[in-house]
């Protein structure tokens, strides 16, 4: 197997490089934040909406240079990054910490990244063939505030969500807001499908601003489905249709399964095949 390559501030290293310190931020206190996104045939998808999301997120976390993590940069480091490692199709993930000393108070506000790709087989989006089977992690409920939208550094409550989904043998978890809401899934964004109208949770009720809930509601909306972003009680999954995830590396997952409820994967199918077709 060839030696995989890294992107680091703009220089391409090889990945097993020792680079950083015991006092990096992003080490220490999770001070920085994250993008996945997805490369086809060694083009960065959607790279717009990742290079606006990456840039009001910094521009929260107080990292300087966010003006500079536009659209031509992203393209520019992540397909310079997928030549290096001849890969056309892949996960692209891009750190951004903040490169600074101190303790709590940074000594500044530079910005430093790191930008990693790991192959994958196809140039699309596959619909999984067995939906996924979840339930609800409801120990850690997620806080609502500024930052519950960012894909922060610090992940902790993700961590512990993929621990209890393992430990109960589970495709993947809902996560519940420190109301009692429905929030996002472990990894991705919820949709629900309930008496022909297509709901998701509002930005407001703490979900992480995904890229790929963005271009789902986008396609919804251009296909005459009803879409509405709401404050969503979990009891809602017990009646509901349809549901199913988002995130920009699977596109769409759909679930089978929250308890003995058991849901269909109409509505998820033909946004897929739509999404395919961008």
């Amino acid at each position: 197997m060839s030696p995989r390559y890294i992107n680091f501030n703009g220089e391409i290293l090889p990945e097993d490089s020792i680079l950083l310190t015991i006092g990096n931020r992003g080490f220490k206190y999770g001070d920085g934040l994250f993008e996945s996104m997805r490369l086809m045939k060694g083009k960065l998808q959607f790279a717009e909406l990742h290079a606006d999301r990456l840039q009001r997120g910094m521009k929260a976390l107080k990292i300087d240079g966010y003006s500079q993590t536009d659209t031509w940069f992203l393209r520019e480091q992540a397909e310079m990054l997928a030549r290096r490692n001849k890969i056309r199709h892949g996960r692209i993930r891009l750190t951004v910490y903040r490169d600074a000393e101190g303790l709590y108070t940074p000594s500044q506000n530079k910005m430093g990244f790191c930008m990693e790709i790991s192959p994958l087989e196809e140039p699309r989006y596959f619909l999984n063939e067995r939906g996924l089977i979840m339930d609800i992690f409801g120990e850690l409920p997620k806080p609502l505030n500024y930052l519950s939208s960012i894909k922060t550094c610090n992940s902790l409550q993700y961590v512990m969500a993929a621990l209890y989904r393992q430990q109960n043998k589970l495709d993947e978890v809902f996560l519940l807001n420190a109301n009692g809401f429905l929030c996002e899934a472990g990894a991705a964004n919820i949709f629900v499908w309930y008496e022909n109208h297509l709901y998701t949770p509002a930005l407001s009720e703490g979900c992480v601003e995904g890229v790929m809930r963005q271009v789902v509601i986008n396609l919804a909306q251009d296909n005459n489905i009803p879409v509405t972003e709401a404050q969503i009680n979990p009891e809602i999954l017990n009646q509901a249709d349809e549901v199913f995830l988002t995130n920009a590396t699977s596109g769409i997952q759909w679930v089978m399964g929250y308890g003995v409820k058991r849901y269909f994967n109409r509505v998820s199918k033909g946004l897929m095949d739509e999404l395919n077709k961008l």
